[in-house]
């Protein structure tokens, strides 16, 4: 990734998109979530197969970036794999660009191939390439979930009580956003600290979603929605 990688403006709305970055290389990988964090998507980040794998046990992702050479499984083991079970986009960033490699991953399901370096905007522009050639998610039935006097607005992603906006941090938002994905779904910690903003962990998840449940619950001191799954995580559910 070379060194522009700066977004085009700041003003941008979070897409609905949700896209896992799985690379070794804990630089290159902090790059690439910012960068497209800064261009409107929701963004999780791995470092191994495995760890992708965990993430999507708990997530739902709309695209997949997956670094071809990995210690452990490789991006294209872990393609292979995925394909069994998901269609998901995968776009496949590599060191190795020889034809016969770039042929290799396809056949093996990637949807795209880029070779390492490369230009941050040519990745925006064949991430939102892929995704309009996917087909989306049905948008859900209902408008809106209902927390006691709050409402939370399905499609603005904005949550309310008795009329009035709540105002959410970025990280609030975004854990918000993934337990409303899966409502009545138990969260990993883990998997909430790696969804949400860069250098956050499970204790600090744990002060957010305090926070979170003060602004959610009539009583924070005992959780009506967002309740605590001892040694998992955190689940949301709504009236």
């Amino acid at each position: 990734m070379t060194s522009d990688a700066n977004t085009q403006g700041t003003d941008l709305e979070i897409s609905k998109n949700h896209i896992l970055v799985v690379d070794d290389d804990p630089r290159l990988c902090r790059l690439l979530v910012r960068y497209l964090k800064e261009n409107g998507f929701m963004v999780s980040a791995a470092q191994s197969a495995a760890e992708a794998r965990r993430n999507m046990s708990g997530l739902r992702f709309d695209m997949l970036v997956i670094d071809r050479m990995m210690p452990g499984e490789d991006g294209i083991s872990f393609i292979k794999t995925v394909r069994k079970s998901s269609e998901v986009p995968i776009l496949m960033l590599t060191a190795m660009g020889e034809a016969e490699q770039r042929i290799q991953g396809l056949e093996h399901g990637a949807d795209d191939y880029m070779s390492k370096p490369f230009e941050p905007r040519e990745l925006l522009l064949r991430v939102n390439s892929i995704l309009r050639r996917t087909p989306q998610h049905e948008e859900p039935t209902r408008l809106e979930l209902k927390f006691g006097t709050c409402r939370y607005d399905l499609a603005r992603h904005q949550l309310s009580n008795e009329g009035q906006p709540v105002h959410l941090t970025v990280s609030e938002a975004a854990l918000l956003r993934i337990l409303v994905d899966h409502i009545n779904e138990p969260v990993d910690r883990m998997v909430l600290a790696a969804a949400a903003e860069e250098g956050s962990n499970p204790r600090t998840i744990d002060v957010q979603i305090t926070r979170l449940r003060r602004k959610l619950e009539a009583d924070p001191r005992q959780p009506r929605y967002l309740q605590t799954v001892r040694g998992t995580g955190y689940l949301l559910r709504a009236d």
